[in-house]
Protein backbone atom coordinates (compact mmCIF):
# COMPACT_ATOMS: atom_id res chain seq x y z
CA UNK A 1 0.00 0.00 0.00
CA UNK A 2 2.80 2.39 0.88
CA UNK A 3 4.71 1.94 -2.35
CA UNK A 4 1.57 2.11 -4.49
CA UNK A 5 0.87 5.55 -2.98
CA UNK A 6 4.50 6.70 -2.75
CA UNK A 7 5.48 5.71 -6.29
CA UNK A 8 2.29 7.30 -7.63
CA UNK A 9 3.28 10.55 -5.93
CA UNK A 10 6.81 10.44 -7.37
CA UNK A 11 5.62 9.60 -10.87
CA UNK A 12 2.65 11.97 -11.06
CA UNK A 13 2.89 14.74 -8.45
CA UNK A 14 6.47 15.50 -7.39
CA UNK A 15 7.60 18.28 -6.73
CA UNK A 16 4.10 19.44 -5.73
CA UNK A 17 3.00 19.06 -2.12
CA UNK A 18 0.35 16.39 -2.73
CA UNK A 19 -0.87 13.80 -5.19
CA UNK A 20 -4.31 14.12 -6.79
CA UNK A 21 -5.00 10.40 -7.28
CA UNK A 22 -8.10 10.59 -9.49
CA UNK A 23 -6.51 12.85 -12.12
CA UNK A 24 -2.95 11.53 -11.63
CA UNK A 25 -1.36 14.94 -11.10
CA UNK A 26 -0.21 17.13 -8.22
CA UNK A 27 -1.09 20.28 -6.30
CA UNK A 28 0.51 22.58 -3.73
CA UNK A 29 -1.53 22.75 -0.55
CA UNK A 30 0.55 23.73 2.47
CA UNK A 31 3.43 25.77 1.11
CA UNK A 32 5.12 24.37 -2.01
CA UNK A 33 7.95 22.36 -0.48
CA UNK A 34 7.31 18.81 -1.76
CA UNK A 35 5.43 18.15 1.46
CA UNK A 36 4.54 14.50 0.83
CA UNK A 37 8.24 13.69 0.35
CA UNK A 38 9.21 15.33 3.66
CA UNK A 39 6.29 13.68 5.47
CA UNK A 40 7.06 10.21 4.07
CA UNK A 41 10.81 10.27 4.67
CA UNK A 42 10.96 8.58 8.08
CA UNK A 43 8.30 6.06 6.97
CA UNK A 44 10.79 4.84 4.33
CA UNK A 45 13.28 3.98 7.06
CA UNK A 46 10.65 2.35 9.28
CA UNK A 47 9.80 0.10 6.31
CA UNK A 48 13.51 -0.69 5.99
CA UNK A 49 14.29 1.20 2.76
CA UNK A 50 17.66 2.79 3.55
CA UNK A 51 18.66 3.55 -0.03
CA UNK A 52 15.53 5.55 -0.84
CA UNK A 53 15.77 7.38 2.50
CA UNK A 54 19.34 8.41 1.59
CA UNK A 55 18.30 9.50 -1.91
CA UNK A 56 15.35 11.57 -0.72
CA UNK A 57 17.23 13.14 2.20
CA UNK A 58 19.92 14.31 -0.23
CA UNK A 59 17.32 15.47 -2.76
CA UNK A 60 15.50 17.56 -0.17
CA UNK A 61 18.74 19.25 0.90
CA UNK A 62 19.41 20.20 -2.72
CA UNK A 63 15.92 21.32 -3.74
CA UNK A 64 13.81 22.62 -0.84
CA UNK A 65 13.97 26.35 -0.13
CA UNK A 66 11.98 28.00 2.67
CA UNK A 67 12.91 31.52 1.58
CA UNK A 68 9.78 31.83 -0.59
CA UNK A 69 6.89 34.26 -0.85
CA UNK A 70 4.23 31.82 0.37
CA UNK A 71 1.59 32.09 3.08
CA UNK A 72 1.93 28.96 5.19
CA UNK A 73 0.01 27.47 8.09
CA UNK A 74 2.18 27.83 11.20
CA UNK A 75 0.66 24.67 12.71
CA UNK A 76 0.90 22.46 9.62
CA UNK A 77 4.40 23.62 8.70
CA UNK A 78 5.57 22.81 12.20
CA UNK A 79 4.09 19.33 12.55
CA UNK A 80 4.75 18.16 8.98
CA UNK A 81 7.90 19.99 7.84
CA UNK A 82 9.82 20.82 11.03
CA UNK A 83 8.75 17.54 12.65
CA UNK A 84 9.51 15.49 9.55
CA UNK A 85 12.97 16.98 9.11
CA UNK A 86 13.85 16.61 12.81
CA UNK A 87 12.82 12.97 12.79
CA UNK A 88 14.75 12.28 9.58
CA UNK A 89 17.81 13.99 11.09
CA UNK A 90 17.66 11.84 14.22
CA UNK A 91 17.21 8.65 12.15
CA UNK A 92 19.80 9.48 9.47
CA UNK A 93 22.61 7.49 11.08
CA UNK A 94 20.41 4.40 11.33
CA UNK A 95 19.62 4.85 7.64
CA UNK A 96 23.31 4.51 6.82
CA UNK A 97 23.95 8.15 6.01
CA UNK A 98 27.33 9.63 6.80
CA UNK A 99 26.72 12.01 9.70
CA UNK A 100 28.68 15.06 10.77
CA UNK A 101 31.05 14.99 13.71
CA UNK A 102 28.97 15.86 16.74
CA UNK A 103 25.73 14.38 15.39
CA UNK A 104 22.94 14.48 16.59
CA UNK A 105 23.73 18.04 17.71
CA UNK A 106 24.46 19.10 14.11
CA UNK A 107 23.62 18.03 10.58
CA UNK A 108 22.12 19.31 7.32
CA UNK A 109 18.58 18.07 8.01
CA UNK A 110 18.70 19.71 11.45
CA UNK A 111 19.75 22.98 9.82
CA UNK A 112 16.83 22.68 7.39
CA UNK A 113 14.41 22.13 10.30
CA UNK A 114 15.86 25.14 12.10
CA UNK A 115 15.54 27.26 8.95
CA UNK A 116 11.88 26.28 8.57
CA UNK A 117 11.14 26.96 12.25
CA UNK A 118 12.77 30.40 12.12
CA UNK A 119 10.34 31.32 9.36
CA UNK A 120 7.53 30.62 11.85
CA UNK A 121 8.91 32.73 14.73
CA UNK A 122 7.37 36.06 13.57
CA UNK A 123 3.94 34.51 14.18
CA UNK A 124 4.70 34.38 17.93
CA UNK A 125 5.33 38.13 18.20
CA UNK A 126 1.98 38.96 19.77
CA UNK A 127 1.06 40.63 23.09
CA UNK A 128 0.06 37.24 24.51
CA UNK A 129 2.82 35.10 22.98
CA UNK A 130 0.16 32.98 21.28
CA UNK A 131 0.93 32.68 17.55
CA UNK A 132 -1.00 33.79 14.49
CA UNK A 133 -2.31 30.91 12.39
CA UNK A 134 -0.60 31.94 9.15
CA UNK A 135 2.76 33.48 8.31
CA UNK A 136 4.41 34.49 5.05
CA UNK A 137 7.71 32.61 4.89
CA UNK A 138 9.43 35.57 3.26
CA UNK A 139 7.72 38.62 4.77
CA UNK A 140 6.42 37.51 8.16
CA UNK A 141 2.85 38.06 9.36
CA UNK A 142 0.62 39.95 6.94
CA UNK A 143 -0.73 43.16 8.59
CA UNK A 144 -4.26 42.09 7.65
CA UNK A 145 -3.87 38.58 9.09
CA UNK A 146 -6.72 37.46 11.35
CA UNK A 147 -5.74 37.16 15.03
CA UNK A 148 -8.13 34.22 15.50
CA UNK A 149 -6.31 30.88 15.88
CA UNK A 150 -7.56 27.45 16.90
CA UNK A 151 -6.45 26.09 20.27
CA UNK A 152 -4.32 23.36 18.70
CA UNK A 153 -2.65 26.05 16.58
CA UNK A 154 -1.44 27.67 19.81
CA UNK A 155 -0.53 24.61 21.87
CA UNK A 156 1.15 22.24 19.39
CA UNK A 157 4.78 23.34 19.30
CA UNK A 158 6.55 22.11 22.45
CA UNK A 159 7.76 18.79 20.97
CA UNK A 160 9.36 20.16 17.80
CA UNK A 161 10.52 23.48 19.25
CA UNK A 162 12.07 22.04 22.42
CA UNK A 163 13.81 19.41 20.29
CA UNK A 164 15.23 22.18 18.11
CA UNK A 165 16.36 24.24 21.09
CA UNK A 166 18.06 21.36 22.83
CA UNK A 167 19.79 20.04 19.71
CA UNK A 168 21.03 23.45 18.54
CA UNK A 169 21.54 25.23 21.87
CA UNK A 170 19.27 28.14 20.85
CA UNK A 171 16.58 28.53 23.55
CA UNK A 172 14.31 30.81 21.49
CA UNK A 173 12.19 27.97 20.07
CA UNK A 174 11.42 26.26 23.37
CA UNK A 175 10.84 29.63 25.02
CA UNK A 176 8.15 30.77 22.56
CA UNK A 177 6.44 27.35 22.69
CA UNK A 178 6.31 27.42 26.49
CA UNK A 179 5.09 31.02 26.55
CA UNK A 180 2.23 30.09 24.21
CA UNK A 181 1.30 27.06 26.33
CA UNK A 182 1.25 29.06 29.54
CA UNK A 183 -0.77 31.85 27.94
CA UNK A 184 -3.35 29.31 26.78
CA UNK A 185 -3.43 27.70 30.23
CA UNK A 186 -4.32 31.06 31.81
CA UNK A 187 -7.37 31.45 29.54
CA UNK A 188 -9.20 28.31 30.73
CA UNK A 189 -12.68 28.80 32.10
CA UNK A 190 -13.75 28.63 35.74
CA UNK A 191 -14.72 24.98 35.21
CA UNK A 192 -11.33 24.18 33.71
CA UNK A 193 -12.12 23.98 29.98
CA UNK A 194 -10.75 25.70 26.88
CA UNK A 195 -12.69 26.65 23.78
CA UNK A 196 -12.05 26.05 20.11
CA UNK A 197 -10.74 29.35 18.70
CA UNK A 198 -9.06 32.26 20.48
CA UNK A 199 -7.98 35.81 19.62
CA UNK A 200 -4.19 35.77 20.07
CA UNK A 201 -4.07 39.54 20.60
CA UNK A 202 -6.72 39.88 23.30
CA UNK A 203 -6.92 36.32 24.72
CA UNK A 204 -10.69 36.41 24.18
CA UNK A 205 -12.40 33.18 23.17
CA UNK A 206 -14.09 33.46 19.78
CA UNK A 207 -15.49 29.91 19.65
CA UNK A 208 -16.45 28.57 23.07
CA UNK A 209 -17.14 24.92 22.26
CA UNK A 210 -14.99 22.69 24.47
CA UNK A 211 -14.07 19.15 23.49
CA UNK A 212 -11.20 16.88 22.50
CA UNK A 213 -11.61 16.99 18.71
CA UNK A 214 -10.91 19.31 15.79
CA UNK A 215 -9.18 22.53 16.71
CA UNK A 216 -8.23 21.35 20.21
CA UNK A 217 -6.95 17.75 19.96
CA UNK A 218 -3.16 18.04 19.69
CA UNK A 219 -2.97 20.66 22.46
CA UNK A 220 -3.83 17.96 24.98
CA UNK A 221 -1.62 15.47 23.14
CA UNK A 222 1.41 17.76 23.42
CA UNK A 223 0.92 18.36 27.14
CA UNK A 224 1.26 14.60 27.74
CA UNK A 225 3.98 13.90 25.19
CA UNK A 226 5.89 17.05 26.12
CA UNK A 227 5.81 15.95 29.75
CA UNK A 228 7.16 12.53 28.79
CA UNK A 229 9.86 13.75 26.41
CA UNK A 230 11.10 16.59 28.63
CA UNK A 231 10.32 14.91 31.99
CA UNK A 232 8.31 18.06 32.72
CA UNK A 233 5.97 18.01 35.71
CA UNK A 234 4.38 21.36 34.84
CA UNK A 235 3.04 20.07 31.52
CA UNK A 236 1.74 16.86 33.09
CA UNK A 237 0.01 18.80 35.89
CA UNK A 238 -1.71 20.96 33.26
CA UNK A 239 -3.00 17.87 31.45
CA UNK A 240 -4.28 16.17 34.60
CA UNK A 241 -6.27 19.29 35.50
CA UNK A 242 -7.79 19.38 32.00
CA UNK A 243 -8.46 15.63 32.14
CA UNK A 244 -10.54 16.03 35.30
CA UNK A 245 -12.70 18.71 33.68
CA UNK A 246 -13.01 16.76 30.42
CA UNK A 247 -14.28 13.71 32.32
CA UNK A 248 -16.61 15.81 34.47
CA UNK A 249 -18.24 17.83 31.71
CA UNK A 250 -17.78 16.18 28.30
CA UNK A 251 -17.78 12.40 28.93
CA UNK A 252 -21.06 10.51 28.54
CA UNK A 253 -21.20 6.69 28.32
CA UNK A 254 -17.55 6.55 27.18
CA UNK A 255 -18.24 9.08 24.39
CA UNK A 256 -16.92 12.63 24.53
CA UNK A 257 -19.32 15.40 23.52
CA UNK A 258 -18.81 19.12 22.89
CA UNK A 259 -19.94 21.48 25.64
CA UNK A 260 -20.04 25.21 26.32
CA UNK A 261 -16.68 25.99 27.96
CA UNK A 262 -18.09 28.18 30.75
CA UNK A 263 -21.35 26.35 31.56
CA UNK A 264 -20.62 22.74 30.65
CA UNK A 265 -23.90 22.42 28.77
CA UNK A 266 -23.89 20.19 25.68
CA UNK A 267 -23.49 22.17 22.45
CA UNK A 268 -22.73 19.37 19.93
CA UNK A 269 -23.52 15.71 20.72
CA UNK A 270 -21.17 14.48 18.00
CA UNK A 271 -18.11 12.29 17.69
CA UNK A 272 -15.44 13.67 15.36
CA UNK A 273 -12.95 11.35 13.69
CA UNK A 274 -10.07 13.49 15.00
CA UNK A 275 -11.11 12.54 18.55
CA UNK A 276 -10.07 8.93 17.92
CA UNK A 277 -6.51 9.71 19.09
CA UNK A 278 -7.81 10.02 22.67
CA UNK A 279 -7.73 6.31 23.68
CA UNK A 280 -4.08 6.15 22.55
CA UNK A 281 -3.27 9.23 24.62
CA UNK A 282 -5.05 7.74 27.63
CA UNK A 283 -2.86 4.64 27.30
CA UNK A 284 0.22 6.84 27.72
CA UNK A 285 -0.96 7.92 31.18
CA UNK A 286 -2.05 4.39 32.13
CA UNK A 287 -5.82 4.84 31.88
CA UNK A 288 -6.26 1.58 29.95
CA UNK A 289 -9.79 0.71 31.11
CA UNK A 290 -11.33 4.01 30.05
CA UNK A 291 -9.29 4.00 26.82
CA UNK A 292 -10.52 0.53 25.86
CA UNK A 293 -14.20 1.37 26.39
CA UNK A 294 -13.96 4.54 24.31
CA UNK A 295 -12.00 2.74 21.61
CA UNK A 296 -14.76 0.15 21.24
CA UNK A 297 -17.32 2.95 20.73
CA UNK A 298 -15.20 4.44 17.97
CA UNK A 299 -14.49 1.04 16.42
CA UNK A 300 -18.24 0.40 16.16
CA UNK A 301 -18.50 3.50 13.93
CA UNK A 302 -15.67 2.20 11.73
CA UNK A 303 -17.44 -1.14 11.31
CA UNK A 304 -20.66 0.67 10.40
CA UNK A 305 -19.09 2.55 7.47
CA UNK A 306 -15.67 1.05 6.67
CA UNK A 307 -14.06 4.28 7.87
CA UNK A 308 -14.72 7.15 10.27
CA UNK A 309 -16.89 10.03 9.01
CA UNK A 310 -15.58 13.45 10.01
CA UNK A 311 -18.69 13.98 12.21
CA UNK A 312 -20.97 11.28 13.66
CA UNK A 313 -24.17 12.10 15.54
CA UNK A 314 -24.17 10.04 18.73
CA UNK A 315 -27.95 10.31 19.43
CA UNK A 316 -28.87 9.46 15.82
CA UNK A 317 -26.13 6.87 15.28
CA UNK A 318 -25.39 8.26 11.82
CA UNK A 319 -23.30 10.74 9.86
CA UNK A 320 -23.78 14.50 10.06
CA UNK A 321 -24.79 16.42 6.93
CA UNK A 322 -21.81 17.68 4.90
CA UNK A 323 -19.39 15.88 7.24
CA UNK A 324 -19.62 12.41 5.73
CA UNK A 325 -16.07 12.20 4.37
CA UNK A 326 -13.11 10.06 5.49
CA UNK A 327 -9.78 11.56 4.30
CA UNK A 328 -7.84 8.37 5.27
CA UNK A 329 -7.13 9.71 8.76
CA UNK A 330 -4.85 7.75 11.12
CA UNK A 331 -6.24 8.49 14.58
CA UNK A 332 -8.16 5.28 15.32
CA UNK A 333 -5.30 3.17 13.95
CA UNK A 334 -2.89 5.20 16.11
CA UNK A 335 -4.93 4.37 19.20
CA UNK A 336 -5.05 0.70 18.18
CA UNK A 337 -1.25 0.60 17.96
CA UNK A 338 -0.77 2.13 21.41
CA UNK A 339 -3.41 -0.05 23.04
CA UNK A 340 -2.17 -3.26 21.41
CA UNK A 341 1.32 -2.40 22.62
CA UNK A 342 -0.05 -1.81 26.12
CA UNK A 343 -2.35 -4.84 26.38
CA UNK A 344 -1.60 -7.44 23.68
CA UNK A 345 -5.38 -7.70 23.16
CA UNK A 346 -5.96 -9.03 19.59
CA UNK A 347 -9.08 -6.85 19.26
CA UNK A 348 -6.82 -3.92 18.46
CA UNK A 349 -5.03 -5.88 15.76
CA UNK A 350 -8.42 -6.78 14.29
CA UNK A 351 -9.11 -3.06 13.78
CA UNK A 352 -5.82 -2.88 11.89
CA UNK A 353 -6.92 -5.73 9.65
CA UNK A 354 -10.29 -4.06 9.04
CA UNK A 355 -8.51 -0.80 8.19
CA UNK A 356 -6.15 -2.44 5.70
CA UNK A 357 -9.00 -4.26 3.97
CA UNK A 358 -11.44 -1.35 3.83
CA UNK A 359 -8.89 1.27 2.72
CA UNK A 360 -7.50 -1.05 0.06
CA UNK A 361 -10.96 -1.97 -1.19
CA UNK A 362 -12.58 1.47 -1.06
CA UNK A 363 -9.79 3.97 -1.68
CA UNK A 364 -7.25 2.31 -3.98
CA UNK A 365 -7.21 3.79 -7.49
CA UNK A 366 -4.68 3.55 -10.32
CA UNK A 367 -2.67 6.53 -9.00
CA UNK A 368 -2.57 5.93 -5.25
CA UNK A 369 -5.31 6.14 -2.62
CA UNK A 370 -8.14 8.66 -2.72
CA UNK A 371 -9.98 10.39 0.09
CA UNK A 372 -13.47 8.98 0.69
CA UNK A 373 -15.89 11.79 -0.07
CA UNK A 374 -18.86 10.04 1.51
CA UNK A 375 -18.63 6.97 3.76
CA UNK A 376 -22.27 6.10 3.01
CA UNK A 377 -21.77 5.32 -0.70
CA UNK A 378 -17.94 5.30 -0.81
CA UNK A 379 -17.66 7.97 -3.48
CA UNK A 380 -14.11 9.31 -3.75
CA UNK A 381 -12.48 12.73 -3.76
CA UNK A 382 -9.39 13.82 -5.70
CA UNK A 383 -6.93 14.17 -2.83
CA UNK A 384 -4.35 12.08 -0.98
CA UNK A 385 -3.10 14.06 2.02
CA UNK A 386 0.53 13.65 3.04
CA UNK A 387 -0.50 12.24 6.43
CA UNK A 388 -1.64 9.05 4.69
CA UNK A 389 2.03 8.13 4.16
CA UNK A 390 3.32 9.85 7.30
CA UNK A 391 0.77 8.46 9.76
CA UNK A 392 -1.91 6.05 8.53
CA UNK A 393 0.41 3.61 6.79
CA UNK A 394 3.09 4.01 9.46
CA UNK A 395 0.81 3.19 12.39
CA UNK A 396 -0.66 0.23 10.49
CA UNK A 397 2.81 -1.10 9.73
CA UNK A 398 3.98 -0.67 13.34
CA UNK A 399 0.83 -2.38 14.63
CA UNK A 400 1.77 -5.49 12.61
CA UNK A 401 5.55 -5.25 13.17
CA UNK A 402 6.22 -5.68 16.90
CA UNK A 403 9.94 -6.24 16.21
CA UNK A 404 10.40 -2.86 14.53
CA UNK A 405 13.25 -0.78 15.96
CA UNK A 406 10.75 1.87 17.10
CA UNK A 407 9.38 -0.65 19.60
CA UNK A 408 12.88 -1.12 21.07
CA UNK A 409 12.83 -1.39 24.86
CA UNK A 410 16.51 -0.63 25.36
CA UNK A 411 18.09 -3.87 24.16
CA UNK A 412 19.72 -2.10 21.22
CA UNK A 413 21.37 1.32 21.04
CA UNK A 414 24.06 3.30 19.30
CA UNK A 415 26.58 5.84 20.52
CA UNK A 416 26.69 9.44 19.39
CA UNK A 417 27.64 12.93 20.49
CA UNK A 418 30.95 14.72 20.30
CA UNK A 419 32.61 12.35 22.76
CA UNK A 420 30.75 9.32 21.43
CA UNK A 421 29.33 8.75 24.91
CA UNK A 422 25.63 9.45 24.31
CA UNK A 423 23.34 6.41 24.20
CA UNK A 424 20.88 6.97 21.34
CA UNK A 425 18.13 5.01 19.57
CA UNK A 426 17.48 2.86 22.63
CA UNK A 427 13.69 3.18 22.46
CA UNK A 428 11.13 5.37 24.11
CA UNK A 429 10.51 7.37 20.96
CA UNK A 430 7.87 10.10 21.19
CA UNK A 431 5.70 10.60 18.10
CA UNK A 432 4.72 14.13 17.19
CA UNK A 433 1.14 14.61 16.06
CA UNK A 434 2.17 13.83 12.46
CA UNK A 435 3.70 10.48 13.64
CA UNK A 436 7.30 11.67 13.29
CA UNK A 437 9.31 9.84 15.99
CA UNK A 438 11.69 11.88 18.17
CA UNK A 439 14.41 10.38 20.37
CA UNK A 440 14.40 12.02 23.85
CA UNK A 441 17.95 10.75 24.45
CA UNK A 442 19.24 13.05 21.70
CA UNK A 443 17.80 16.06 23.52
CA UNK A 444 19.57 15.05 26.71
CA UNK A 445 22.81 14.38 24.86
CA UNK A 446 22.90 17.75 23.11
CA UNK A 447 21.65 19.69 26.15
CA UNK A 448 24.53 18.25 28.13
CA UNK A 449 26.96 19.11 25.36
CA UNK A 450 25.70 22.69 25.12
CA UNK A 451 25.91 23.06 28.91
CA UNK A 452 29.47 21.77 29.02
CA UNK A 453 30.44 24.05 26.16
CA UNK A 454 29.15 27.06 28.11
CA UNK A 455 31.03 25.92 31.21
CA UNK A 456 34.21 25.56 29.17
CA UNK A 457 33.73 29.05 27.76
CA UNK A 458 33.43 30.46 31.27
CA UNK A 459 36.66 28.73 32.32
CA UNK A 460 38.53 30.08 29.32
CA UNK A 461 37.15 33.57 29.91
CA UNK A 462 38.30 33.50 33.52
CA UNK A 463 41.78 32.32 32.49
CA UNK A 464 42.14 35.07 29.92
CA UNK A 465 41.23 37.80 32.44
CA UNK A 466 44.09 39.47 34.32
CA UNK A 467 44.22 39.15 38.09
CA UNK A 468 43.04 42.23 39.98
CA UNK A 469 43.08 43.18 43.65
CA UNK A 470 39.98 41.99 45.48
CA UNK A 471 39.12 45.56 46.49
CA UNK A 472 39.40 46.99 42.99
CA UNK A 473 35.95 46.95 41.40
CA UNK A 474 36.81 49.48 38.68
CA UNK A 475 37.03 48.71 34.98
CA UNK A 476 40.49 47.87 33.76
CA UNK A 477 42.39 50.53 31.90
CA UNK A 478 45.19 49.93 29.42
CA UNK A 479 48.53 49.86 31.16
CA UNK A 480 47.03 49.04 34.55
CA UNK A 481 47.87 45.37 34.62
CA UNK A 482 47.20 45.07 30.86
CA UNK A 483 43.96 43.90 29.26
CA UNK A 484 44.20 40.93 26.94
CA UNK A 485 41.58 39.77 24.50
CA UNK A 486 39.49 36.77 25.59
CA UNK A 487 40.32 33.51 23.81
CA UNK A 488 36.75 32.25 24.28
CA UNK A 489 34.65 35.11 22.94
CA UNK A 490 33.97 35.96 19.33
CA UNK A 491 34.75 39.56 18.25
CA UNK A 492 32.01 41.83 19.56
CA UNK A 493 30.47 39.13 21.79
CA UNK A 494 29.73 40.26 25.34
CA UNK A 495 30.84 38.17 28.26
CA UNK A 496 28.05 36.61 30.34
CA UNK A 497 28.15 36.25 34.09
CA UNK A 498 30.27 33.35 35.28
CA UNK A 499 28.32 30.28 36.35
CA UNK A 500 31.20 27.95 37.18
CA UNK A 501 34.03 28.02 39.66
CA UNK A 502 36.34 25.16 38.83
CA UNK A 503 37.74 24.40 42.29
CA UNK A 504 34.29 23.98 43.86
CA UNK A 505 31.95 22.79 41.10
CA UNK A 506 32.25 19.48 39.24
CA UNK A 507 32.92 19.54 35.53
CA UNK A 508 31.32 16.65 33.70
CA UNK A 509 33.87 16.04 30.95
CA UNK A 510 37.60 15.37 30.93
CA UNK A 511 39.39 18.57 30.11
CA UNK A 512 42.91 19.95 30.24
CA UNK A 513 43.32 23.71 30.58
CA UNK A 514 46.83 25.18 30.72
CA UNK A 515 48.27 21.93 31.99
CA UNK A 516 45.72 21.34 34.74
CA UNK A 517 43.37 18.36 34.27
CA UNK A 518 39.78 18.29 35.48
CA UNK A 519 38.02 14.93 35.33
CA UNK A 520 34.65 13.58 36.40
CA UNK A 521 35.66 12.92 40.01
CA UNK A 522 38.07 15.81 40.62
Amino acid sequence: MFYHAYNSYLENAYPYDELRPLTCDGQDTWGSFSLTLIDALDTLLILGNHTEFQRVATLLQDTVDFDIDVNASVFETNIRVVGGLLSAHLLSKRAGMEVEEGWPCSGPLLRMAEDAARKLLPAFQTPTGMPYGTVNLLRGVNPSETPVTCTAGVGTFILEFSTLSRLTGDPVFENVARKALRALWRTRSDIGLVGNHIDVITSKWVAQDAGIGAGVDSYFEYLVKGAIMLQDEELLAMFHEFDKSIKNYTKFDDWYLWVQMHKGTVSMPVFQSLEAFWPGLQSLIGDISSATKTFHNYYSVWRQFGGLPEFYSIPQGYTVDKREGYPLRPELIESAMYLYKATGDPTFMQLGRDAVESIDKISRVNCGFATVKDVRDHKLDNRMESFFLAETIKYLYLLFDPENFLHNSGTEFELGGLQGDCILSAGGYVFNTEAHPLDPAALHCCSRYQSERRELQDILISLSEPLRPATDQSEETPGAGGSRESIALKPGERRKARVLSCPTQPFSAKLAVMGQVFSDNS
